[in-house]
């Protein structure tokens, strides 16, 4: 079952096909995806089918995908998840996204901070990863705000540049 969040100025709700052309931008733009090892989207029917995607693995409650707005807009400006879960080690891994026209605004601070307390007080999970490029110095320092500890021991196979951080639920 899908859960909408709001915060103070935004509203995290489900993908939908209509955010097309704003998921063709984030999945392909240059500025987005600097530090994101990925296949960049080309076309609008790729970015449909990554929607759709997504959609089914939500309802199969395999992910929580939420796409980032304004509340004075319900266009999409930046996706955030919950994704990788672990039900064995109670866990899952945080992933994110912003439109660069709305970087350094604390947006994804925003964001971010509900889906933590949503993760950890509705999911009950016990710790909630992120991977992040050593040089994505934002997403370090956004890390790192919300008391993510870098873990050495651990290495992403996948990207040899990532770094994984961890943040253990407190309560």
């Amino acid at each position: 079952m899908f859960i909408e969040l709001k915060t103070e100025r935004l509203l995290l709700r489900a993908l939908e096909n209509h955010d097309v052309n704003q998921i063709l931008f984030l999945r392909s733009d240059l500025v987005v995806n600097q530090f994101v090892e990925r296949q960049k989207t080309k076309t609008k029917d790729e970015a449909l089918e990554f929607i759709k995607r997504i959609q089914l693995s939500v309802s199969n409650e395999e992910v929580c995908y939420w796409s980032i707005c304004l509340k004075t807009n319900s266009k999409l400006i930046g996706t955030i998840c919950l994704w990788n879960f672990s039900r064995e080690l109670n866990k899952a891994e945080v992933g994110y996204d912003l439109h660069p026209d709305f970087h350094r605004k604390g947006i994804m601070s925003e964001a971010l901070h509900a889906v933590l307390e949503f993760g950890f007080q509705s999911l009950n999970l016990n710790h909630i990863d992120a991977y992040t490029q050593y040089d994505n110095l934002s997403s370090v320092y956004l890390l790192k705000k919300f008391g993510f500890k870098h873990d050495p021991k651990r290495k992403d196979s996948g990207n040899k540049k990532n770094h994984i951080y961890i943040l253990n639920n407190t309560n």
